[in-house]
């Protein structure tokens, strides 16, 4: 048993570090690599992919002053971080986002469609986490109700106790992920504006 759950330890640790790894990856293959959280939509003043192609060094690496951005040209894609390396100098939280940013001809330039990625495990074990708190939490009160909890006032007090650390334990979860979300947005923002600057001048969320 205890062989079990050491090799479990061992492949869960081995498959966050894997999904990281692609993750924050720099070949083109893995530029859309992530979970999903939000939709990106912009419009470039650029009258042709060559011209963004031509912002970019001969490696398809564009250096801001807020991140990194490089450009896939067979896909028409470019991939934006808001830091460059895999382990950055600034506090770090455990949902990192990138944006994978498509670029369509448009009458008015060039459209933008993309996303913004976070690690697939981490939206995993944010998932589990709730689900575990918010399904455990309903558990013991369903239980705590059949067995009789609430048949004496020091069992309705203990109960709503209960109940009430199970609930701040969920709505701390809820700020973490909340806060977390908000700084990382906040820095690939910063890097989205560098890119528009860098390749327009301006840009038209």
């Amino acid at each position: 048993m205890v062989l079990l759950s050491l090799f479990a330890t061992i492949l869960f640790v081995g498959l966050v570090v894997v999904d990281w790894l692609q993750f924050s990856s720099r070949r083109p293959d893995t530029g859309s690599y992530g979970c999903r959280i939000a939709r990106v939509t912009a419009t470039l003043d650029l009258p042709s992919i060559d011209a963004v192609a031509a912002r970019f060094d001969p490696n398809g690496v564009l250096a801001l002053p807020n991140g990194l951005a490089r450009f896939v040209p067979q896909h028409r894609l470019i991939v934006l971080r808001p830091q460059q390396g895999l382990l950055p100098k600034r506090f770090r939280t455990a949902w990192p986002v990138k944006a994978a940013l498509r670029l369509e001809p448009d009458a008015s330039g060039l459209r933008v469609t993309g996303a913004k990625l976070i690690p697939w495990s981490s939206a995993a074990i944010t998932l589990l986490w709730f689900l575990l708190v918010g399904l455990g939490t309903l558990a013991f009160a369903i239980l705590y109700l059949t067995d009789g909890g609430l048949a004496s006032l020091q069992g309705i007090l203990m109960g709503l106790g209960i109940l009430g650390i199970g609930l701040l334990v969920l709505a701390f979860g809820l700020v973490t992920v909340a806060f977390a979300y908000r700084l990382e947005n906040t820095r690939l923002m910063q890097a989205y504006q560098d890119l528009a600057s860098a390749l327009t001048g301006s840009v038209q969320p």
